[in-house]
């Protein structure tokens, strides 16, 4: 079995909303819930958090101002060869995304409420979502 770590972000910006990023069908065309936050594997050798900065300015081309906060560990095994360990994390940014378009085609900065409401969410996004009691300020 494959044993993979994933960092994820909720990235908050000053209005208390979260970014939230738009699959590419084309990269990800057999991905249920299209809408998720940033995120990827890392690199093994190399900490937890240079890899979730790494992520945020390669996806996005922001920048976490902020320490980061563990809020969720999960689990993903979508078959008997690979096992996900998804780390999700809050931080702060400043700016507007610049997308590399590759992964994701489109981003919205959304409150926590609205984000609970998306019918296309990742599952383990929505699951981690729960964890977020306040919103962020920057």
């Amino acid at each position: 079995m494959i044993l993979q770590v994933g960092v994820k972000v909720f990235l908050g910006n000053k209005h208390g909303q979260y970014l939230l990023l738009y699959r590419s069908l084309e990269k990800y065309p057999d991905v249920k819930g299209r809408w998720d936050i940033v995120g990827g594997r890392i690199v093994p050798g190399s900490k937890l958090k240079e890899n979730l900065r790494r992520e945020v300015k390669e996806e996005t081309g922001l920048e976490i101002i902020s320490e980061p906060v563990l809020i969720a560990a999960q689990d993903i095994m979508p078959d008997g060869d690979k096992h996900v360990v998804r780390l999700t994390y809050t931080a702060e940014t400043e700016g507007e995304p610049v997308l590399n378009t590759s992964e994701n085609t489109d981003y919205k900065w959304m409150l926590k409420e609205e984000i609970e409401a998306l019918d296309d969410l990742d599952i383990y996004a929505k699951d981690a979502l729960k964890a977020i009691s306040h919103p962020i300020k920057v």
